[in-house]
């Protein structure tokens, strides 16, 4: 794209323009704050987690912390991670780490209000609820466009710095939490399993449907920006 002659002045702002900034930053926190209930979700099955839930869970019982604490502490710890990998948060990365991380135990206590010995069935839809629920979240935080969350990024950044395929790099870093976190007291089961399979399928099919439409006049004055997630 040719570069404007003043390339230092501020974009100017239209109705569209704000118009489409007000969903995309609206479509960010709803999206990461149905991630949190999702997580919620699948964590009080006790069914299992997903994987870097997984390591948070495990790590927490370690150390006595709460899982919404860990879960930021270990997304600032990938955060510095992206220096070396020259990676570059966004509005949404930061989001991330706060939103769901704040929001992750206020949801657990709330469902700490059910009944403590649900009936499987029960805890089987909750699995299902969490995944779909975590697959619309994962939808509407991407198609929003706002900057890829800590632990994509850590991945995209290692693909571009090993050259490595995005598959074999994503399998490798979340086989490897998950294994660590089990070592530390995460749960992994069903839910683990049903996540893997089910979450590429839900947001594939989600994704062309929720993310946000770029007016031409935005899309002229934007650079592309590459697929984001948790």
């Amino acid at each position: 794209m040719t570069a404007h002659p003043d390339a230092t002045a501020a974009p100017v702002s239209t109705p569209a323009t704000a118009t489409h900034a007000g969903r995309r930053a609206a479509q960010l926190v709803v999206g990461l704050v149905l991630y949190a209930v999702s997580i919620a979700l699948l964590v009080h099955s006790g069914l299992g987690n997903m994987p870097w839930d997984v390591l948070n869970q495990g790590t927490a019982r370690q150390i006595g912390w709460s899982l919404g604490t860990v879960t930021v502490a270990y997304s600032v710890l990938i955060l510095l991670a992206w220096w070396p990998l020259r990676q570059r948060p966004g509005i949404g990365t930061v989001a991330n780490v706060v939103v769901i991380g704040v929001l992750i135990d206020p949801f657990l206590a709330l469902l700490d209000l059910l009944p403590e010995e649900l009936p499987l069935a029960a805890r089987i839809a909750m699995v299902v609820l969490g995944i779909v629920v975590n697959g619309v979240a994962s939808a509407l935080y991407i198609g929003a466009r706002l900057g890829p969350g800590p632990r994509d990024g850590l991945m995209t950044g290692l693909v571009a710095r090993t050259g490595w395929p995005v598959g074999p790099v994503r399998i490798a870093i979340e086989v490897t939490v998950v294994a660590v976190g089990w070592l530390l007291g995460g749960t992994v089961g069903f839910a683990t399993l049903a996540y893997a399979l089910g979450i590429g399928p839900l947001i594939h099919w989600l994704l062309p449907r929720l993310t946000v439409p770029v007016p031409p006049a935005v899309a002229a004055a934007e650079p592309a920006e590459p697929g984001e997630g948790r």
